[in-house]
């Protein structure tokens, strides 16, 4: 897996772990808040989003209940001590991922904007 297949990886979580401190949600929920939330720029497939939430599950980061609702039987996921953890350390890896980014770009168009 290379870097930018760890830093998706990396993002996906930050997302569902950020919605779940929150509240407790859905897999359909979650999906529909990560369109609306990010004015429809992230959508994630249903596969990338279970399979995201099924790890996050075997790593005790997350766990999941069953509930029905009406005639439904609706899996709710809550954040676990240990997924707070996690969100903690992904935002600061991600803040510094933006950061280092915008730097980066800042200097390639200084770079650009001299040779002009």
């Amino acid at each position: 897996m290379g870097n930018g297949d760890t830093f998706k990886k990396g993002s996906v979580e930050l997302i569902l772990l950020t919605l779940l401190r929150e509240k407790d949600m859905y897999g359909y929920e979650m999906s529909q808040a990560i369109s609306d939330r990010s004015g429809g720029r992230i959508t994630m497939s249903e596969g990338s989003l279970y399979v995201t939430l099924y790890r996050m599950i075997k790593e005790a980061t997350i766990t999941d209940r069953r509930e029905i609702v009406g005639k439904r039987m609706r899996i709710y996921y809550s954040i676990e001590p240990s997924g707070i953890e996690k969100l903690e350390k992904l935002r600061e890896e991600y803040e510094r991922m933006a950061t280092g980014i915008q730097e980066f770009l800042k200097t390639s168009d200084d770079i650009v904007d001299a040779k002009k």
